[in-house]
């Protein structure tokens, strides 16, 4: 599967090279290539509405679970809601300064379908008729129609639901923890097209912008990739040694072979279970490595918050269309609720951009066609700052518990306890006790 997956990576690169070639050799062919990016969107969009209902509910079950497990649960769940905030807010601090996609231009229509539905609005009081609309037909309905908003409703009164069930519930989450990953598994099946959407959306734009696109594409990737970097170092670091005295790179260094594995694969699930077994050999409790690893997973994704917020902001800009300040902070609050467990699915990131967009300004979803040739170069930095974020978050959570060997830290960053390898093999017996116990409820 490995393998499979970077020879999509590899395809990728080839797809947008050649996009690139026939939209400068040929403007007119590229233009007409548009529809295979269009196509490769709507894809994307036909899984939308199942996405968002499965990893809400089952995010709203991971959290009544983790409160369970009483004051480490807690404090992570906390502590992940103010961290992917800060995330959200980095990015948007970032993206308005350095305003990504500006002068493309990319198409009017966006512009004009944007003012037409202000008008709109203006005229027929929007605001009863946006709060009416959110409310479906029926139950499955908000499934079906395509509105997002719907979805989310549905999906939220459903989790609320199940936690008043209790057990009772719990045959419930298991089935649609099987949904989601039936849904995943054709998600996974629609990103084997992203070679050919990002052919045609990369041939489109360069035949339309010239070398304006690809300026914009390189400036949107660096300010994303040093903005990952200034979160890590400037908000993550300083928040380590403050709190339990650890410095930030000898932890990256102890973590080096894990930020290979999610560098080869572009996912920050690959490395789970040796964070974990790591974070014990570290000096973490296992309790508190069961809890939070897992939970960190699907609650607390800064390089994921990070991407949302630079991304809308690029397409945004680049059609033409560019948001308020209030729409900007609405549209990424939901983003931030809706990534919520999807964690290390390859597509996830783009699908919720795509869902966001659909849900409060549906004239842009097409210009999410316009970044799937870099998306992704954008999910590894997605994925490792996830994976530095959970790796502080472990160490954090430890020492604000009281469940955090400092000293015998020390001794395994400088080296005098190094990791045997075989300790992870042992952590994954299922006789490995609580912590197979806490890993499982944290997964519900």
């Amino acid at each position: 599967m490995r393998d499979r997956t970077r020879y999509l990576y590899v395809a990728v690169i080839v797809a947008v090279l050649l996009g690139i070639l026939v939209g400068f050799l040929w403007p007119d062919v590229g233009k007409e290539l548009k529809p295979l990016g269009t196509g490769f969107v709507a894809l994307i969009k036909m899984v939308i509405g199942p996405i968002i209902f499965c990893t809400i509910v089952l995010g709203v079950g991971s959290v009544r679970q983790a409160a369970k497990v009483g004051k480490v649960g807690g404090l992570a769940l906390g502590y992940f809601i103010v961290m992917s905030t800060v995330a959200l807010l980095i990015g948007l601090v970032v993206g308005n300064i350095i305003h990504p996609g500006e002068g493309l231009q990319l198409t009017d229509a966006a512009r004009q379908a944007a003012e037409a539905e202000a008008a709109k609005g203006a005229e027929s009081g929007s605001t009863v008729d946006f709060l009416l609309g959110v409310i479906p037909d029926t139950l499955v309905s908000s499934l079906t129609s395509g509105s997002v908003l719907q979805a989310l409703l549905v999906a939220l009164l459903t989790g609320f639901a199940l936690q008043a069930m209790g057990t009772k519930g719990a045959p419930i989450l298991r089935g649609v923890e099987h949904l989601q990953r039936l849904v995943f598994r054709i998600l996974a099946m629609i990103m084997w097209a992203t070679p050919v959407g990002a052919f045609g959306a990369i041939a489109a734009v360069v035949g339309a912008t010239g070398i304006e696109a690809l300026k914009s594409l390189a400036i949107i990737m660096a300010a994303f990739y040093i903005t990952c970097l200034l979160f890590v170092g400037v908000v993550l670091g300083p928040m380590l040694w403050l709190v339990a005295r650890v410095n930030l790179w000898s932890l990256l260094r102890y973590l080096g072979r894990e930020f290979l594995l999610i560098l080869s694969t572009s996912s920050s699930e690959t490395a789970l279970p040796r964070l974990i077994a790591k974070m014990e050999h570290l000096g973490v409790s296992r309790t508190v490595a069961g809890i939070t690893v897992p939970t960190g997973y699907s609650f607390n994704l800064d390089g994921t918050a990070i991407y949302l917020t630079m991304a809308t902001l690029f397409i945004a800009t680049a059609t033409g269309s560019p948001l308020e300040l209030g729409e900007q902070v609405a549209l990424l609050l939901f983003m931030m609720v809706a990534s919520k467990g999807a964690a290390g699915v390859t597509g996830a990131g783009l699908a919720t951009l795509a869902g966001g967009l659909q849900a409060h300004r549906p004239e842009l979803v097409e210009g999410v066609g316009f970044i799937v040739g870099i998306d992704r170069f954008m999910s590894e930095a997605r994925a490792l700052t996830n994976f530095a974020g959970n790796a502080v978050a472990t160490v954090l959570v430890g020492t604000w518990t009281g469940e955090f060997d400092r000293e015998r830290a020390e001794q395994v960053l400088t080296g005098h306890a190094p990791f045997d390898e075989a300790t992870l093999l042992d952590d994954e017996e299922p006789a490995a006790g609580p912590e197979a116990g806490e890993k499982e409820l944290t997964k519900v």
